[in-house]
């Protein structure tokens, strides 16, 4: 099996087209399809079914699939790894981070880094907590920063908890708080309340479905399916209030935040790659300066509802 007939097989299963997929690869369609068959061979099955040019995955090519994708994936970050030796001069970090985070701490964290690894290609994927789960289980990122605990079906990775964070309750400001104390709020005070959520693969959701749930009544959605800058925007409009990571009210006027009473919310934040590959020269690098970053954040910069907890080594 070698490298590049991998490649050609994940050309024709992308476009399940074998003239375009030579095509892709910059190769004569007759030499994509003999090395196919080559690969095939070696594996002892057909990986594509071919009939009146409808090409479709075998059982073999299906489970082939996602370990070829691996493969390449790790291939490619070897390479860009010993690339990245001559001095941080050149390189990639492939980074996950929630919308709450994109939003808050980490935009200054990235520049600081930036700026002293100008060569250095960021990549920043933002997306929910379990979707950025999914993708570095593929391969497809070096570091994310997830909320704990992990589900018992994730793949292993090494994490590390960074920052613990409370949920806080919104409203549009102006409008009258939904506290009934105007301090706090408890989780049954939602029940009946029109609530703005996310859509699926957001912790946070997760997190507030359980709560109510927990305490005995279903939430009442009046907007659900949002990202996070949608949700917030939701909320302003009026349409519901919403539980969000704290940190998201920073420079949102138009929000206003309550709280929740004990027990309360609280999501911790860990940054995690995956535990059969050791991060990259500038993934490692990357770490380093996000830790001395949070160390060095003052008890204002943080606010009264952000901690960070745990120390991280490269």
């Amino acid at each position: 099996m070698q490298f590049q007939q991998l490649a050609y097989f994940l050309a024709v299963a992308e476009t399940r087209h074998f003239t375009r997929a030579a095509e892709l690869s910059r190769v004569a369609q007759p030499s994509l399809s003999k090395q196919i068959r080559a690969l095939e061979e070696d594996l002892g099955a057909p990986l594509f079914r071919r009939a009146r040019g409808n090409i479709t995955l075998t059982p073999a090519g299906e489970a082939l699939l996602p370990l070829a994708q691996r493969i390449l994936t790790d291939l490619e970050t070897a390479r860009r790894e010993v690339q990245e030796l001559a001095g941080m001069r050149r390189g990639r970090v492939r980074l996950g981070a929630t919308p709450s985070l994109c939003a808050g701490l980490l935009a200054d964290a990235l520049a600081g880094f930036h700026g002293r690894f100008p060569g250095i290609e960021l990549q920043v994927e933002e997306s929910g907590s379990r979707d950025l789960i999914r993708a570095l289980g593929k391969g497809e990122l070096d570091l994310a920063l997830i909320i704990l605990p992990l589900q018992s079906s994730d793949p292993a990775f090494v994490t590390t908890p960074i920052l613990r964070e409370n949920l806080v309750v919104v409203s549009a400001a102006g409008a009258p708080s939904p506290a009934v104390d105007g301090a706090s709020m408890r989780i049954t005070e939602l029940r009946d309340r029109p609530l703005v959520m996310f859509r699926r693969g957001y912790d946070v959701r997760e997190a507030t479905l359980h709560a109510c749930r927990a305490a005995g009544f279903e939430p009442h959605l009046a907007v659900e399916g949002g990202e996070m800058d949608a949700v917030l925007r939701f909320v302003e409009a009026g349409l519901g209030i919403a539980v969000v990571p704290s940190m998201v009210l920073k420079n949102r006027p138009g929000l206003q935040g309550v709280p929740l009473a004990r027990p309360r919310l609280l999501r911790t934040i860990a940054l995690a790659h995956r535990k059969d590959v050791d991060p990259s020269h500038t993934a490692k690098a990357f770490r380093r300066h996000l830790m001395t970053y949070l160390t060095h954040l003052t008890r204002d910069e943080l606010g009264e509802d952000l901690e960070v907890i745990a120390p991280l080594t490269a």
